[in-house]
Order: C-alpha cells, then structure tokens, then sequence
C-alpha cells in the first residue's frame, strides 16, 4: 500500500463526499487527500486544527420549538377551534360551569399533542446516541483511545470484534474483517469486508462498498484499520439525519378531511346565525332575543360532543392494536393504517423468518427436499419423489454432505424459553438444523470426528477448512465454501454407490445455478483422506472429493403469505423494500405473491438512481420488489407513491429506514429488531416484527375509522334537527318562543351524545371488512349517501321536535296536563316547559332506535334473516350506552334542581310514553338510511 505523506505535511482541502466518492479512490489517493501517514497518524496539533475546522463527530439536530410555543400550536386546529367557540359562547351566556368544561377538554387535546409531537422530535437525539462510542485511534505513531466525538478526518482507526464503527471510513489493512451494517443497509447478513479493494465503481450501492466501514455499523469478527474520511453530518447516518429534518412530517387523511369539515362548518355556523339574527329583527324580535335565538343555532350546529367522542375513539383503537402487538405512538395513525393504499414492507424478519434454512440438497446426483423452517430442528429429509428418507438409509455422498455442514461449522444451536436461535453466523446455523433433521447429533459427531485443526472463511479464498481425526487410521480434510472455491479444487464426486468418479464442474455448476435461480444462498461441500495434523491452502487446491451442495434462504412466513393475500383481497398493494440481493428478494416475493402479473418486476437502486421523475413513478407502480436501495431511494419511492395519491404504509428497523418512515403517512418499526431510531421516527412499533401484524392493524384500523363515521352519522342529525328547528322558528316569525333552548341544546349535544356515542367506538368488525377496497383518500369526510342520510335524519328529527313541542303547546291544557293552581304566565312558563322537555325526550327515544339501527348487532342479524351464517355482533357496550342514557334523561327531566337549571318539566308514564310512540317512525326512516348510506 503506497504511503507517500509524513504528518508534518499540510493537509489538502478536504473533499466532500459528493466531490469525491471515498469507495472509488485508490487507498494511495485517500492517504494523500486527507494529508495523513498510515502508520503514524494525525499529530495531536493538526488534530486538534482539523477539529477546530470541521467540528465534533457528533449529528445535531435543527433547533426546535420552544415548548411554550409548541403547546400553543396545539390550539391551531379547526377541530379545537369549534370546542373554543362553543366554550366562548357559554362564558357569553354566564354559564361559566360549562365553559370552564368545554375549555378542559382543549387543554387535555392539546396536552396530549404536545406530548406526542415532543416525543416524535426526540428522534434526531436517538440518531446522536447511536454514534457516539469511544475509539482506538493512531496519533503520533501511538495508539490511544478518545471520544468519537473528537474525531477528525484523517484520523486512523482500529477496529476489533465487537466495535462500534465510530465514523465514516476508507479501509485500507484488515484480517477477515466483518461488519453488521444492518442497520444502514438492511442487509441482516454481516459484510464480508475486502479493505485490499483499491477502487469500486462510483455507482457501487452503500449495501457493496467492501472497502468502506461507516458509522453506527458494528464489527462481528476480525480486525480492521481505516481513515476516517466523514464525520458529523458528512456521514451516511448524517446524511439520514439531514433527511429526517428535510422530510414534510405530514398530517394523517382524518386530520385533514376534518380540518375541511371544521373550517367548512365554522364558516356555515357563522353565516346562518348572523342570516337567523337579521331575520329576527326584520320580524320585530328584540336584538337580545335575537342574540339568544342566534347563540343557540350556533350551539345547536356545533358537534360539540364530536372532537371527544374521536379521541376515545381512536384511543380504543390503540388500545385493541395493542393486543394484536402493534404499539402505535400517535392516535391519529390508527386511522391512517386503515385507509393504507400500499404497504412498503422490509423483507427480512418481516416477511420473512429471519431464519436461514436449508431447503433444497444436492449429492449423489439426487435432489432432496429438507422440510421445516426455521433453526427449529423439526423436520424431516424426501427424496425428488416426496418420499422420507429415515437416516439410516442415507446414501453415503448425502451423509457425507450432511456431516460436512455440521463439522466444519463454528456456530451453535440455541434452545431458551422455548425458541431456537443460533450463536454464531445464520448460515452455520441452517448446516446445524439440516443435520440435525437427518438425524445426527452434534455432540457424537463431534466425538467421533474431534476437529485437530482449521482455517476459518476468508473473503480472499472464499471457504473454510477443518480437519478431524477419523476412527480408522487418518485424518478427514473437509471443505465449505462458494460453488466456485470449492468445485475447482475438487477431482472427483462421491457417487450414490460410495465411489469416487472424475468430476463434470459444468453440471454441478448447472445444477447450482437452478438452485440459486431460485433465491437460494448455495454453499458447495468438498472432503478427502488427510495424513497429518496440520494442513494449509495449498493442501487444498487438489484431489478433493465433491460431497454436496446445500442451498438455503431465509424462507417466507406462512402467516405473513396469508396476510398479503388478505391484504390484496382488501385492495391494498403490497411492496418489499429490501437491502437484500434482486434475485433473492424476488424469489421470495414470488413465493409470497406479491405481484399481480405472472413474472415479478424487481428493480435495483442501481436501476433506480438513473430513473427521472416520470420513470420513477412508473417503476413505483409496477414494481413489487426494490432491491439494494438507498435511504434517500427509499424517501424517494414513498414519495413518488404519495405523488400519485396513495397512502402510504412504510415498515423498517435500521437507521437507514428513518426518514422514510418519517414521510410515510404511517412508519412502521420493528420492535425486537428496530434500532431506536427507526423506532422513534414511526408512527407504529410492531411487538412480534410479523408483516402478519400489519395486516391485524389495517382490519383495526378501518374499523376505527368506520365506528369514526358511525359517529358521525349519529352526531350530526341531531345538530342538524335542532338547528332546524330554531332556524325555521326565527324564520316564520316565532323567534321570541324556541322549541328548544340553548342550555338543553349543549345537553344534548355533550351529555347525551358521548353516552350514547362512545358506545359506537367498542362496535365489533364487520364481517366483510377486509373484502373491500380502501377509501378513496380524496373522498370528503361527508360523502354525498353520508349527507343523503344525515339529511333525512335530520328532518325526521326536527318534525319530532317541532312536532311535539306544537302539539303539547296546543293541547297541554286540554289534556289536563297544567295545573289548576297555575295561572296565567306561571301556566305559560310551564307549558313552554313542558313542551320542550317532551319535545327532547321523544328526540332522544328516536336516537335510542336510530343508534341500534346502526349497530353490528343489526347487521348481523339482518345478514342471518337473509341465509348467511355470520357472527352476531356484541351489542353489550350500546346496551349499556343506552341504559346511561336513559337515566341520564329521568335526571333531566324528573329532579326538580335540573328543572329549574334546563327550565324543563317533570313527566308522567302517559306523558313518556307519547314520547316513545311517537319516535317509533324511526324504525322505517333508518332503514331507509341504512340504504342510503350502509354502515356496516
């Protein structure tokens, strides 16, 4: 390796990365850039310079929000605007109680915000944490350990097993060096590093720079020496962190069509009030009686109940999410996932196992099958026929083959707590697994083949060796390796009949590549008679004996299989994103069938990186698998997809998958394999890593958002009947007597609404929830049948009110039903009374049968009256929704302190039950709704 400066020579300006692309740059023209000698490093002075030059290693994040200030923009919200307005009007009215209520229920809203949102800035601090580490590094010829945080580029690093890379760096020395960069890649397998690479093409993906090491990445095995060529924001994970910041943190579908209904709302509140108010006075009505009639048209049109009954909505949500082991961080996103258009999923762990296998072998010129999946050693061996093959009646080069994966291997079966896992490499670990299916035990083999020596795998040779002393005389030289390694050093095959004949390389080169056609990672088995107890490389280039091949991959789930086919089912595409190899990730996708065509269309982030924005959006749509991509590639995609109109549901574990998972309008971590920066950037954290549990949240979630509209279509109506009422009032010239008064309006609309409508929030799924399509993301919040039905109710309900309340008012004194001690205004007064409080109560034993009407419970039954055999929905919540409501009702109208406060009358059994006759239309005008406009 060329060294051709001395430490006291000034140091070149330092190119950026996008100047110089570190990866493709001899080690020679690295050393002279950075102005540095190997071998004695920085000298603390210019060190020390180069630190006051380009700053600490450490990722800052943009300033935020001052908290004062983060807790005000909590009240920027339209749906908070309509809960402030209501409480300004009760203060207006001297109801200083009810406005002090209404204002505790915003301060709650916006406390929770400011929770939520501070928690989700926390993720650029958790980027920080997973840099910093200390560090071995070389100044001055001596090798001293300093903070991460004092490196400088040109500094020289030393990296052992068990490291953390502490920077961005250029390799130049190292002995069967390993590194993890799962976290940056995605890649689960550790990278085999190749520091002697002089150059690889600038358009190498990060995922295949073998002579590059780069912050946060860990070091599994060997050693290393680098130069730091990145520090800070310069890095890989710097750049993520830049990404991060520069992502739109974009509010959810819901919150959107209900800042449109809101602001929509608001503006209609105050035009027909001020409309109500003019008319008023054009009648001759006082300005105070107006003021009065205006105020309670505002009250009445206000769903004052509406912005509580979401949040414990959403929050029930959460909560049946979490039992189905997804955590989510933010409420609105238990929405979001049901109104998902594509999934964006990671391969590895989430589709897939996460446990290498060893599906396919070949040896003796036969094929086998290894059933089983996973480091679970249950399973059996079949021959090409699908028949068992029992171990004592394994042909000799499949026994051998078998023996080999298990001899020559470095890595231990695990079992704890019920589960398999390996220690060691998951490749060693499936050879493990596959013998132990045949039928042999570690343990024996050991003991009757003891290992005397070995060379552990190189990247240069690309195989591992072991030697094992045998019963008889000799010693048994084994082989594994890559197909080429192995094959070319070998003379012979060991046939079924125990012979050893001249070798074809070409036909097992042939049947290699089937297997790897296939996705699957093959490993080649080779072996001979040995004498001695030591061997080296050149004891290996000849007269080796072909034993075998053993092809693996890291099979997909079966639950997650059955997950993306419901998912397809319910018109939710499904996309893998993955660090892994095309070929690879496309084998397993056409396993799980991801694609809609008969070939899957896979695309590198090679291919992709040469893609415009018109290529790039077609590519996001016909593409199902995207392969070795980059953090900014994966920001990219989900972007192109949310250009086109979808919303966007995006897994991910590693630091590399942040900023994605930040503009995703749903990010998904990975709780047991997600860093906890990918965890911090999400939305939602799987507890059990399953794609299966994605699909559990999606059926949550639309359920979420269905009961949301259930709400809704309950809620509404009753605004609209009242504000019906009062406004037609005004309008014919009765402004000076309303049918219904503001205090009894804001009862209704918060005590009586949440009673009878959290209820709707605990409604069961329907039965055929996950067999239709997701909803148009640009569909308004109050679809037109939405309308159509709240429409209806809404005059059904003011002809109750306004019925009732003419009637009694008519006929109250004929009937017998004012006292005879009263006289004239006192009779009046409690006339007025009393029609108002039959008036609500008949209002409300219409809600009691519409919001059955509406129920699972209904539907169900209405599906089984029909023929089909379906689950009846629990009812038990309404039930008891219903029951709080009505004595709720006894209260209002029957204690004499809430008369006096709501101005209403105490009623006898004649009286409640006109009210529930009277109602009793309701029945066939919510079936008429329920056409109109399904809600189950």
């Amino acid at each position: 390796m060329a060294q051709s400066l001395s430490p006291s020579q000034p140091p070149s300006p330092r190119p950026s990365a996008e100047e110089l692309a570190w990866h493709h740059v001899s080690a020679q023209v690295v050393t002279q850039q950075l102005g540095v000698h190997p071998d004695q490093g920085l000298a603390k002075k210019e060190s020390h310079a180069r630190l006051d030059r380009y700053g600490p290693n450490e990722i800052k994040g943009k300033q935020g929000k001052h908290p004062i200030l983060l807790f005000l923009l909590q009240f920027n919200q339209p749906l908070l605007y309509i809960l402030l307005m209501a409480g300004l009007i009760k203060a207006l009215l001297g109801s200083w109680t009810n406005a002090g209520v209404i204002w505790g229920v915003t301060v709650i809203n916006a406390i929770i915000g400011f929770v939520q949102e501070s928690k989700a800035e926390s993720a650029i601090a958790a980027l920080a944490a997973a840099v910093e580490t200390e560090a071995m590094v070389r100044r001055d010829g001596q090798t001293q350990q300093v903070s991460s945080r004092d490196l400088v580029p040109g500094d020289v690093v030393l990296l052992n097993s068990g490291d953390k890379v502490p920077a961005d760096l250029r390799l130049l020395r190292g002995r069967t060096l390993q590194i993890n960069e799962s976290a940056l890649t995605g890649e689960s397998v550790a990278v085999e590093k190749q520091p002697d690479l002089d150059s690889l093409p600038a358009d190498t993906s990060l995922a295949d720079r073998h002579n590059m090491a780069y912050a946060g990445s860990f070091v599994t095995f060997g050693q290393g020496e680098g130069i730091v060529v990145a520090t800070g924001l310069s890095t890989e994970t710097g750049r993520i962190s830049k990404l991060m910041q520069e992502s739109t943190n974009l509010v959810t579908p819901l919150t959107r069509k209900f800042d449109r209904f809101s602001k929509t709302l608001l503006y209609v509140i105050l035009t027909v009030a001020a409309v109500t108010f003019a008319v008023g006075l054009g009648w001759g009505n006082s300005p105070l009686e107006m003021f009065e009639a205006a105020v309670a048209l505002a009250v009445s049109a206000i769903p004052e109940g509406l912005p509580a009954v979401v949040t414990i909505t959403l929050a029930i949500g959460v909560s049946r999410m979490a039992k189905r082991n997804a955590i989510v961080r933010k409420l609105p996103a238990v929405e979001t996932l049901g109104s998902a258009t594509v999934i964006c999923s990671d391969k590895t762990g989430t589709l897939t196992e996460n446990q290498m296998t060893v599906q396919t072998l070949y040896a003796g010129g036969h094929h086998y099958d290894i059933t089983g999946v996973g480091y679970a050693p249950h399973g059996e061996l079949r021959d090409g026929e699908d028949n068992p093959v029992p171990p004592d009646a394994l042909s000799l080069p499949l026994r051998q083959c078998l023996q080999a994966g298990m001899l020559c291997n470095d890595s231990e079966l695990e079992h704890k707590d019920h589960d398999w896992s390996v220690v060691g490499d998951p490749t060693e670990g499936a050879l493990l697994v596959a013998a132990r299916k045949a039928g042999f035990d570690r343990k024996e083999l050991n003991a009757s083949y003891p290992r005397i020596d070995s060379i552990p795998f190189e990247s240069e040779f690309q195989y591992m060796a072991t030697l094992h002393q045998q019963d008889g005389e000799g010693q048994w030289l084994l082989i594994k390796g890559s197909v080429e390694a192995v094959v070319d050093r070998c003379d012979a095959v060991r046939m079924g009949d125990g012979t050893a004949q001249p070798i074809n390389r070409d036909h097992v080169f042939l049947q290699a590549e089937r297997m790897a056609s296939r996705g699957l990672r093959v490993l080649a088995f080779g072996g001979k008679a040995f004498h001695g107890h030591h061997f080296d490389h050149d004891d290996l280039k000849t007269e080796m004996v072909f034993l075998g091949l053993q092809g693996m991959i890291d099979p997909p789930r079966s639950e997650a299989i059955r997950a993306v086919e419901a998912c397809q089912t319910a018109g939710i595409e499904v996309k893998m994103i993955t660090g892994d190899h095309k070929v690879t990730a496309a084998a397993i996708a056409d396993r799980m069938g991801l694609s809609t065509t008969e070939e899957v269309i896979a695309y590198t982030g090679k291919e992709l990186a040469t893609f415009d924005a018109t290529e790039l959006t077609n590519a996001v749509q016909n593409g199902s698998v995207f392969a070795r991509v980059a953090p900014e590639q994966k920001l990219r995609l989900v972007e192109a997809l949310q250009a086109k109109g979808h919303i966007v549901a995006m897994t991910g574990d590693g630091v590399n998958d942040a900023p994605a998972l930040k503009q995703a309008d749903i990010g998904i971590a990975m709780g047991k394999a997600g860093t906890e920066v990918a965890k911090e950037a999400a939305d939602m954290i799987l507890t059990d890593d399953n794609f299966a549990s994605i699909k559990a949240a999606v059926e949550e979630g639309r359920n979420v958002f269905r009961n949301l509209m259930k709400a809704i279509a309950f809620i509404l109506p009753v605004n609209g009947g009242e504000s019906m009422t009062i406004l037609l009032s005004v309008l014919i010239g009765r402004g000076d007597v309303l049918p219904i008064l503001s205090l009894q309006v804001l009862w209704l609309n918060m005590v009586n609404s949440i009673a009878m409508t959290v209820p709707l929030a605990f409604e069961p799924k329907s039965f055929n929830l996950m067999n239709r399509p997701p909803r148009n993301p640009n569909q308004p919040l109050l679809s037109k049948p939405l309308l159509h039905r709240i429409a209806l109710i809404s005059v059904f309900n003011w002809i109750l009110i306004f019925g009732m309340f003419e009637w009694v008012r008519r006929n109250g004194v004929d009937l017998g039903w004012i006292s005879t001690d009263l006289n004239g205004n006192d009779a009046d007064q409690h006339l007025l009374a009393l029609a108002r409080t039959m008036a609500i109560q008949a209002l409300v034993a219409g809600r009691i049968i519409y919001l059955l009407s509406m129920t699972q419970f209904w539907a169900s039954l209405s599906a089984r009256l029909q023929g089909m055999t379906v689950p009846l929905g629990d009812a038990t919540a309404i039930g008891y929704g219903i029951l709080v409501a009505v004595v709720f009702q006894v209260i209002f109208s029957q204690v004499e302190f809430m008369n006096i406060l709501f101005k209403t009358a105490p009623l006898n059994l004649t009286q409640g039950l006109i009210c529930l006759g009277v109602a009793l239309p309701m029945l066939v005008v919510a079936l008429i709704a329920n056409r109109l406009n399904p809600q189950n």
